[in-house]
């Protein structure tokens, strides 16, 4: 029930992922894990003795289900229609995909993430909250994340105004010990502070209350989704499932194969939005890392380069599709991990736990920090001291002007589409191209986007990752500075149609910084911390018709 398998077809490569197989097991690699060797990644502790508490936590959350189940309950049995958790990065990736894959339970709220700070999306979620039968989660390991601080100060005193004194009842708290968020929950009488294990990160917390907690809330079976987590762990043990795989993706990345190509079926898509936050943030650092490529179109294999490996999840028993059998035929590495009910999920996230961290060891980087995520933070913060000394930001010349907008960056061209070509004909053939979307996500800019991809791909047989903004900071961030380099980004962002002020603290009016500054603070401080890092990059800073200026790109390249 909990065991998963996997299939390789590894062509020229099998040699060195054979190596790599022999390695592991010659130096016990498996065992010292479950021992919490922190040697298997560097030489010194920090940040790793005191990560693997994710080994751990099928078993360990497994034993508090009951605890939270009957602390829930009185919400379970009340009218409550929805939860929203406010979260970024791992306290929110996991709850999101319980909740579109698993789904919520008749009788139970359905869950909305808000992960964001674009003041827009903000705006239409408070519009549609029916105050009475609302939850809200606010979930965030330090308790410090301005993010998640900001979007609970907001939703708290919109709570205060709807709802009365008795608000903090509408709110429950995922933390650790300590952390200023678990003391300002008892504060406010929330209705409950559920603390973490401070021994698990943010991106492998998915088994433990950040990803249960939310799931139990919307009617999952929790109970049934750590089962089979659990199983997965103890068999991990004896059969090295995910540690193989992951030894294979290390060993492939060595080779040059390290953009990471998910073919997910239709049900599993949201996967892969945790998978690349675990992957990407786990090993992009030391100028080496792992690509988790996502949601690409399928085009012929002419189109992939010699960079590729590809991990298809497919339903048991089901046959190989036509594109599965061409890329085996035409030599690319493959990775076919087989899917079974949808409460096996907790086993595949287990697995790709294990994977991650064993493929970090293979390419000698700490899977556990984030080293340069802080230079982003830290040019953010600057951003925001100085718009609230001059009450604006610091002055940016653009490039180029056109009707809709303006281009910012070390661009030539006599239009915008002529500078986004010249850009393109940047990249070195092992290079990926990155979009980076502080938008508000319509559906006409999802197929916008969409297309644009595609026709990135196919004339310059490039893999396009994306992400929305401030969002992607918390996944793919940490690989886009911590990276070899061999990336283009451009940056997509717009003017927003109205503002929301951030309250200072939770409970008061007083404030001093709006979204729509923060957000276009962590696109200016993320362009900085790339330029730092010599990254090239271009803004796009669209006033009107974003969807109209992306489908020109697409259609015209």
């Amino acid at each position: 029930m909990g065991r998963i398998f996997i299939s390789y077809s590894l062509a020229k490569y099998r040699v060195a992922v054979d190596e790599a197989w022999k390695k592991m097991r010659d130096i016990n690699l498996v065992r010292r894990l479950w021992e919490k060797d922190y040697t298997l990644w560097k030489p010194l502790p920090d940040e790793i003795a005191n990560r693997l508490g994710w080994l751990e936590a099928p078993a360990q959350t497994l034993k508090k289900i009951n605890y939270v189940r009957e602390t829930l309950a009185p919400l379970a049995a009340g009218e409550i229609s929805e939860v929203i958790l406010l979260g970024m990065g791992g306290s929110s990736l996991a709850a999101e995909v319980f909740g579109q894959i698993l789904g919520f339970a008749p009788g139970y709220p359905k869950l909305r993430v808000v992960d964001t700070t674009n003041p827009e999306i903000i705006f239409d979620v408070l519009q549609k909250i029916d105050w009475g039968k609302t939850v809200f989660i606010v979930s965030s390991k330090s308790g410090t994340t301005q993010e998640v601080t900001s979007l609970f100060h907001f939703f708290y005193n919109s709570a205060l105004k709807n709802i009365g004194t008795d608000a903090g009842k509408n709110f429950i708290f995922i933390t650790d010990e300590g952390s200023p968020l678990a003391e300002t929950a008892r504060q406010l009488n929330a209705f409950h502070v559920f603390l973490n294990n401070p021994d698990i990160g943010g991106r492998y917390s998915a088994l433990s209350f950040p990803g249960i907690v939310p799931a139990a809330l919307i009617g999952a079976d929790a109970e049934q989704l750590l089962q089979r987590a659990t199983i997965a762990a103890e068999l991990e043990r004896q059969l090295v499932t995910g540690a193989s795989l992951g030894a294979a993706l290390g060993a492939l990345a060595n080779k040059g194969r390290n953009k990471v190509t998910f073919i997910l079926p239709q049900p599993w898509k949201s996967l892969g939005d945790w998978l690349e936050q675990l992957i990407a943030e786990s090993t992009g650092k030391e100028r080496k890392g792992i690509v988790p490529v996502l949601e690409e179109p399928v085009f012929d294999n002419f189109t992939y380069r010699n960079d590729r490996v590809f991990v298809c999840l497919q339903d048991e028993g089901a046959e190989d599709s036509a594109r599965v059998k061409a890329l085996r035929l035409a030599g690319h590495p493959l990775i076919t991990v087989q899917l079974s009910d949808k409460y096996q999920l907790g086993a595949h996230m287990f697995l790709w736990e294990m994977a991650t961290a064993v493929a970090a060891h293979f390419l000698e980087v700490n899977p556990f920090d984030q080293p340069d995520v802080e230079t982003t933070k830290r040019h953010t913060r600057a951003m925001i001291a100085e718009h609230k000394k001059r009450k604006s930001m610091p002055p940016e010349m653009p490039a180029f002007n056109f009707a809709q907008g303006a281009i910012y960056g070390d661009v030539r061209g006599a239009s915008p589409l002529d500078i986004f070509k010249n850009l393109l004909q940047q990249a070195s053939p092992d290079d990926y191209i990155c979009l980076q979307l502080y938008l508000s996500p319509s559906a006409q800019i999802k197929e916008a986007i969409a297309s644009l991809r595609a026709t990135i791909l196919k004339k310059y047989k490039l893999p396009v990752t994306f992400g929305w903004g401030p969002r992607y900071l918390h996944s793919t961030g940490q690989l886009h500075k911590g990276d070899a380099g061999k990336s283009l980004f451009i940056q997509f962002t717009q003017d927003y149609a109205f503002n929301l002020d951030i309250p200072d603290e939770a409970g008061k009016e007083a404030s001093s910084l709006t979204f729509g500054t923060l957000i276009a603070a962590q696109a200016r401080g993320d362009r900085q911390a790339l330029e730092e890092k010599g990254r090239t990059i271009v803004r796009y800073h669209l006033k009107s018709n974003a969807a109209s200026l992306l489908n020109d790109l697409a259609s015209q390249l």
